[in-house]
C-alpha cells in the first residue's frame, strides 16, 4: 500500500476514535455520527489548513464493527484487565482507541497485527503523555496472541 492509502487509513482511523468517543459522550448514534463526520469533518480545510483525507469507507466499517461487535469486543477487552479493574475505569478516549484495535484485529485479518498495534499505539500517543499508550500496547498485544491462538 502507497504512501497515500495507508496516511488516509491512519487518518480513518483516528476519526473511528474520535467517533466513538462522541457516541460515548454525547449518546449519539453510528449512523448520525458517520453522517456527521462524512458531510462536516472530511474534506474540509480547518483554520486555513487542508486536512488529511480519510479513507471513508474504512471509518464507517470501523465505526459501524466496534458498534455491531461492541459486546464480543469489551469481553475480550475484559478478559485481559488486571483483577478488579472494570473497562468503565478505563479513560473514555482510551475505551475508543481499545475497542477500534481490537475490532481490527479481531474481525481485519488482511492487516497485519503489528500494523494495527503500532497505528493505534500512535494514536494513543497523541492523546496521551503518561502510561496508557504502554498500558494500551500490552492489552492489545495480548488480544492479538488471544486472536492467533483461536
Amino acid at each position: 500500500m502507497s504512501r497515500a492509502p495507508r496516511q488516509a487509513r491512519s487518518v480513518a482511523r483516528l476519526a473511528a476514535v474520535q467517533a466513538l468517543y462522541q457516541m460515548e459522550a454525547g449518546g449519539a448514534g453510528v449512523e448520525s455520527v458517520v453522517r456527521e463526520f462524512h458531510e462536516h469533518r472530511f474534506d474540509r480545510d480547518m483554520d486555513g489548513v487542508r486536512l488529511a483525507g480519510a479513507d471513508e469507507a474504512f471509518f464507517a466499517k470501523l465505526t459501524r464493527g466496534v458498534v455491531a461487535s461492541q459486546a464480543g469486543i469489551d469481553a475480550a477487552i475484559r478478559d485481559r484487565l488486571a483483577a478488579g479493574w472494570k473497562l468503565q475505569r478505563i479513560d473514555a478516549t482510551a475505551r475508543a482507541i481499545l475497542r477500534c484495535a481490537a475490532f481490527e484485529l479481531m474481525h481485519l485479518d488482511a492487516i497485519p497485527r503489528e500494523v494495527v498495534i503500532d497505528e493505534y499505539i500512535e494514536i494513543a500517543k497523541s492523546f496521551f503523555d503518561g502510561a496508557e499508550p504502554a498500558f494500551i500496547n500490552g492489552l492489545l498485544d495480548a488480544i492479538a496472541r488471544d486472536e492467533r491462538a483461536a
